[in-house]
């Protein structure tokens, strides 16, 4: 039964609600809407120009509309009288195909076709500065190796204290919080999810790190590479494939039975080839879940302080071993390391049953587990690709993938392409001062 807004408003007290979508580039757009107008923007949705947003649209299109999905509404934690609720875009009765959310939808349709229900956990990292972004914002924390400082987290206390209780009572599951790496920098964990649900707390938490971070005078930044020589904040996803959705599921597809494993790791054959599906198309997958310039700051960064940048730079994948690409760090599950914080919370999902329906389709490959240390041995890899070195290589790795590209659906992938080269050719026309510093006088 779908749930009745008005009525979930009349019950809660609730005045407003935040009918949301996100745009091509993962920003977060919204209309406050009365408790009072909620009956026909449920109907019909809440009206935008997506012109003024990141979608490959013109003034002359006609009101897209955010129709709200009343499954993934939230009542903010910390303004009560205010509730979230996801919108699926609409323009002329019909989906906007590019729409990050409705290219994850169709996708999350098309493996139920198939049998496969996707559920994911995100380790969603951030910092805490000033509000001014331009540094970190406890003086105190600056240990050579930071992570898991009780000191340092205690001092932030306030911050991550307050986000957790809010996941405790709207029943994510949380289950452990830390500092992590970098100085300044924070990670918290919420149990995994239907890929959907999962992507929408994804969206809420970032809208909620960040509130909160306000409320206390701090800026939170996901950021990927936010101070240079520290650990940047990555997205690792952990991804496995079930027979149902919900508390339905019963058999880990990704662990089934009798259909053989690839050794000890404890991987089904399909299991093996959505992580060949991953693999194949890695270079590619890049472009969405690594999609700002300075998302290659993380991928390709020299040592950081701490002694390790906990990110991948080549294809390759293992068991139990955090310097890879991918990690098999259990039976019927695994984690993809490659994003980072900047990812799109509804295209990071989406790519990913992208890629791996077509590894399950081609009985893809993943190619040989390796279980060397990357960080000091990786120039011993020589068969293995490289991860783009740029945001350009990346979206050129995509436009050269068909395949991932035809998954995603080809009008978002041409929107997504247009709009982000326009992003670079942007950067590459920047005037830097690394530029004058070095060619002034040459």
């Amino acid at each position: 039964m779908t749930l009745d807004l008005a009525q979930f408003a009349a019950d809660r007290g609730i005045k407003y609600f935040m009918i949301s979508f996100t745009d091509l580039f993962g920003g977060q757009r919204a209309k406050l809407v009365p408790a009072q107008a909620i009956a026909d923007m449920q109907a019909d949705g809440a009206g935008f120009a997506g012109f003024a947003t990141w979608l490959d649209m013109t003034p002359a299109d006609p009101d897209m509309l955010a129709v709200p999905d009343p499954a993934s509404v939230i009542q903010l934690p910390w303004k009560p009288e205010v509730a979230w609720v996801a919108g699926n875009c609409v323009m002329e009765g019909q989906d906007v195909a590019q729409a990050p959310r409705n290219v994850l939808r169709r996708l999350v349709a098309e493996a139920a076709e198939e049998g496969l229900h996707v559920k994911t956990g995100v380790e969603a990292e951030y910092f805490l500065l000033t509000p001014e972004g331009d540094a970190i914002s406890d003086p105190f924390d600056t240990a050579e190796k930071p992570c898991y400082d009780q000191q340092a987290v205690m001092r932030r206390y306030d911050v991550v204290r307050e986000v957790c209780d809010y996941m405790l009572d709207m029943g994510w599951g949380p289950y452990q919080n830390d500092h992590e790496d970098a100085n300044g920098q924070f990670e918290m964990n919420w149990e995994f999810d239907d890929i959907l649900k999962t992507a929408d707390k994804h969206s809420f938490f970032k809208f909620m790190v960040k509130s909160v971070a306000e409320k206390h005078g701090l800026r939170a930044t996901f950021m990927p590479k936010p101070i240079e020589g520290l650990t940047g904040n990555g997205c690792h996803v952990h991804i496995s494939v079930w027979d149902a959705p919900g508390k339905q599921a019963k058999v880990n597809v990704f662990a089934g039975e009798g259909e053989g494993q690839t050794g000890e790791v404890g991987l089904s054959e399909r299991g093996k080839h959505f992580l060949g599906g991953i693999m194949k198309h890695a270079s590619a997958l890049a472009a969405i879940t690594n999609p700002t310039v300075n998302s290659y700051k993380r991928i390709n960064a020299p040592r950081t302080m701490s002694g390790a940048t906990w990110a991948p730079n080549s294809v390759t994948w293992t068991g139990n071993n955090r310097t890879h690409m991918v990690r098999v760090p259990g039976p019927g599950r695994f984690e993809l390391r490659l994003p980072d914080g900047a990812a799109n919370p509804y295209l990071l999902q989406a790519v990913i049953i992208a890629a791996g329906l077509s590894g399950i389709r081609t009985k893809a490959d993943p190619g040989p587990r390796r279980d060397i240390d990357m960080y000091s041995e990786g120039h011993k890899v020589t068969d293995a690709p490289k991860l783009p070195l740029n945001m350009l290589d990346a979206l050129r790795a995509y436009e050269d993938d068909a395949a991932l590209m035809e998954a995603m659906g080809m009008e978002f992938s041409r929107s997504y392409l247009k709009l982000k080269h326009k992003e670079w050719n942007s950067f590459v026309s920047h005037f830097s001062r690394w530029e004058k510093d070095n060619t002034l006088d040459i």
